[in-house]
């Protein structure tokens, strides 16, 4: 067992000594993190106790156990600590326009499930609010509390971050927390399947009727989406 691993079985048994020198030793991982979120409104030092907290969230969640490098981990639980407090915050901001749209997509969910007796299709709200289907995807995407992307998809197991990792190391990894950027730069059906599979819970079958394509065409949507992510944080 390694000196960290041994720091890390030390902490999650409560040494409070053991999680300070974590915490110190593993500064610059948290700063290289916390700075990707620097004017946005939230002081530096902020940003960085936020990360802090994140980190010893990590500490508690390892498995020693995982065969993976522990700062792979780490990583995404510093950035969803500070994503949420920003989120929760105001200072991720959604335009007006999609808020608008979202709180109409919503009255129509509402005014179909109410008048049908049943949830009604995405073909059904968008002839009620006049918004294609992939309007009525990103604004809901948009809308909703993002999921950590460590969260499995139901379908088949796996999380969109074993999937950018399991051949990167714990430095590429921390020079390309910015995912979201990455998935920006995705053709707009590409990045649309990523948001919606792994941030939005959607199983390739929903996403299939939200884009009116097959299911066989959202996995070969993917497959490609994946593999470009992959060259664009390599």
């Amino acid at each position: 067992m390694s000196r960290q691993e041994e720091l890390i079985r030390r902490s999650q048994q409560g040494d409070k000594e053991a999680s300070e020198l974590l915490v110190a030793e593993n500064s610059g991982l948290i700063w290289s993190v916390a700075k990707r979120f620097l004017g946005r409104g939230t002081e530096a030092d902020d940003l960085y106790q936020l990360g802090c907290l994140g980190f010893l969230k990590a500490i508690e969640g390892f498995d020693l156990n995982y065969g993976t490098q522990f700062s792979t981990y780490a990583v995404p639980k510093i950035a969803g600590e500070i994503r949420r407090f920003l989120r929760d915050d105001g200072a991720i901001k959604v335009s007006r326009t999609i808020k608008e749209q979202a709180s109409a997509i919503k009255c129509a969910r509402n005014e179909l499930t109410h008048s049908l007796g049943r949830e009604p299709s995405i073909q059904e709200i968008s002839q009620q609010t006049g918004l294609s289907p992939e309007e009525i995807a990103l604004a809901e995407t948009a809308t909703a509390a993002t999921e950590s992307i460590q969260k499995q998809t139901g379908e088949d197991g796996f999380s969109l971050e074993s999937v950018l990792t399991d051949t990167e190391s714990e430095e590429t990894m921390v020079e390309h927390i910015s995912l979201q950027q990455a998935i920006d730069k995705l053709p707009e059906r590409e990045g649309l399947v990523i948001r919606l599979r792994y941030f939005h819970g959607l199983t390739q079958d929903r996403v299939s009727k939200v884009l009116s394509v097959s299911q066989v065409q959202v996995s070969r949507i993917e497959k490609k989406a994946l593999a470009s992510l992959r060259e664009l944080l390599g």
